[in-house]
């Protein structure tokens, strides 16, 4: 069900799986997504989420959301939110180690605001008697990355079959959020001591991925097959660069709504 991020994928669903399997992990588990809106960035995180724990268990009580918008609309009590962000986290942790912690709208964040929680991200036995060892903080943040040229070579790259330069994408995406004021890591401490373990592009959707996502979005929502409508959504939303049209600025964003009309 995710469409055109087999890189993203393939780090994604392996990782956390080890970190599970580790009985005592040395420092908590720390991903930042990274891509366009409509990536699939919230729905990977949601598999994560699901493939962690029981399905008999709710889930409300281990996977814990930060919206940056929601939770701190204040950008001038950032001392507060530092304060809150830590007993949130602490307070978490400690009835769950095994918490799943999810901070969407990363390019609203506060500066400084991300630095709060660094001491909860390194390689600690314990911190006051709490162990965060088994937690595991995913960050999401959307955008137009900078490093367009070697994303869109990845993606060539892949298409043709060929080795994708995970490495090098990674440090690419490292330097850019560091340098980003817009990134929620602008000068962080998070990045420059490296406690962030993976930086996950999600690549822009082509057409192709765009008709899979309305395939889907027909089969869930109990619609019979219908190939025109298919084409017609896929090319609606196919819409950049200008001349070319080779990406989805929304990806599949819209495709539930489009589909529902």
């Amino acid at each position: 069900k995710v469409f055109g991020q087999h890189l993203a994928i393939q780090i994604v669903l392996r990782v956390p799986s080890a970190n599970t399997y580790s009985r005592w992990p040395r420092k908590p588990l720390v991903m930042s997504f990274h891509g366009r809106t409509g990536t699939g960035k919230s729905f990977v995180s949601s598999i994560v989420a699901e493939n962690l724990y029981q399905l008999n268990i709710p889930r409300r009580r281990f996977v814990h959301h930060f919206s940056t918008v929601l939770h701190f609309p204040h950008l001038s009590h950032v001392q507060l939110g530092k304060e809150q962000l830590q007993n949130w986290i602490r307070g978490n942790v400690s009835a769950c180690p095994r918490s799943l912690f999810i901070f969407s709208e990363m390019d609203q964040m506060p500066h400084g605001l991300t630095d709060s929680i660094m001491p909860f991200l390194g390689y600690h036995e314990e911190i006051d008697g709490i162990y965060y060892g088994k937690a595991i903080f995913l960050f999401l943040k959307k955008g137009k990355p900078k490093a367009k040229r070697e994303l869109q070579s990845h993606r060539i790259c892949r298409d043709k079959g060929k080795d994708v330069p995970v490495k090098k994408l990674q440090s690419l995406l490292s330097e850019e959020i560091f340098r980003n004021r817009n990134s929620g890591f602008f000068h962080s401490q998070l990045t420059q001591r490296n406690l962030i373990d993976y930086f996950i592009p999600f690549l822009p959707l082509k057409c192709k991925h765009v008709r899979e996502c309305v395939r889907e979005e027909l089969c869930v929502q109990g619609h019979p097959e219908d190939e025109d409508l298919v084409a017609e959504i896929a090319l609606a939303t196919t819409d950049y660069p200008s001349e070319e049209r080779l990406y989805s600025s929304k990806g599949c964003k819209t495709v539930a709504s489009r589909v529902t009309l």
